[in-house]
């Protein structure tokens, strides 16, 4: 029995379950790719926690004191918090620029400043962990408004094959990376012609 109230945004074969919608606004910030099993079983284990957390809180305020229940309750939306920045981490793209989100820092490039988008083979850092192993990249090399590089500590990486989007994901590796390309390249052209 088909369910078309399930399948009226996506489609649920393998191929094309990353593809952007015709419908989509291109004005929205997107990511380009879904966030990988590492990343989304982690926060939601932090979820269950902080639920954990919440339940203590509310037992601490009805048996003892209020203050502490007001500390524990503010640890755990601290964890919530973490948890959902945590989901946000990534690329996002729109038509007004390529955005970097990391756990702390949120960097937006529009794409007249994007330099080059290329795919490096190098040490990545492995899930985001100081160990690094050999991988692939994305790099950012952005530029100033004189075609130099912006940056003085380098090109930055984007996306990379072990990150916690796409370890023992090759295949959507190389989807999520042609598709940031294929983004830069289209708004970059079109930013040049303004």
């Amino acid at each position: 029995m088909p369910l078309p109230f399930l399948t009226a945004d996506r489609a649920f074969d393998g191929e094309t379950e990353d593809v952007v919608l015709p419908f989509h606004d291109r004005q929205r910030w997107r990511r380009p790719y879904r966030p990988g099993p590492p990343r989304v079983g982690l926060a939601a284990l932090v979820l269950l926690l902080a639920s954990f957390v919440l339940a203590a809180a509310v037992i601490i305020a009805a048996t003892t004191s209020v203050t502490g229940a007001w500390i524990w309750f503010g640890v755990a939306l601290l964890m919530i918090a973490g948890a959902l920045r945590g989901l946000r981490i990534g690329v996002w793209v729109s038509s007004a620029g390529l955005r970097h989100v990391t756990f702390f820092v949120t960097r937006t490039t529009a794409w007249a400043q994007v330099g080059t988008l290329r795919l490096v083979q190098q040490p990545v850092r492995w899930m985001g962990l100081p160990r690094t192993v050999q991988g692939q990249a994305l790099v950012l090399e952005a530029r100033n408004g004189r075609g130099a590089s912006s940056r003085a500590d380098g090109p930055v990486v984007l996306l990379s094959t072990h990150d916690a989007d796409f370890l023992g994901r090759p295949a959507s590796f190389d989807r999520a990376s042609d598709t940031v390309e294929a983004w830069a390249d289209e708004y970059r052209t079109a930013a040049a012609g303004r």
